[in-house]
């Protein structure tokens, strides 16, 4: 089990908050918008998107609503004890706080689905390719 520190936000709360952060940038809608379709300030969801609050389980419930996701989105690539290593979703969830990530995924999300095939299969070319530059 990990231990936190009183000052440092639950790895799961973290977790869910970028997950929060993530879906709403997808839909292109503000803190502010989301913040005032579910009656709260925009200063509370962006304390959940950093987790430094805990998302009530009817808060959260209503932020999936709000941004059509399913609710168990949100824990989607958590550790599960007696599994060990990284996990994609981990791995996602980083990219997706990267500068340019959100646009990337939205300018892939409106491609047809042969062009995202060879964009892919570019990808993985490059990253497996030495750059001596």
């Amino acid at each position: 089990m990990e231990v936190t520190s009183v000052s440092e936000p639950h790895h799961v709360d973290r977790h869910v908050g970028a997950l929060i952060r993530a879906k709403r940038k997808a839909l292109g809608m503000s803190q502010t918008e989301l913040a005032e379709a579910l009656g709260i300030t925009f200063q509370q969801i962006q304390k959940y998107e950093r987790g430094a609050n805990r998302v009530s389980s009817s808060k959260l419930y209503e932020i999936a609503l709000k941004l059509n996701t399913p609710l168990a989105d949100f824990f989607e690539g958590l550790d599960h004890p007696g599994i060990s290593g990284d996990t994609p979703a981990g791995g996602l969830i980083d990219f997706l706080g990267e500068s340019g990530s959100q646009d990337l995924v939205v300018a892939f999300k409106a491609m047809n689905p042969n062009l995202r095939r060879r964009l892919v299969a570019l990808a993985k070319a490059m990253a497996n390719t030495d750059d001596e530059a």
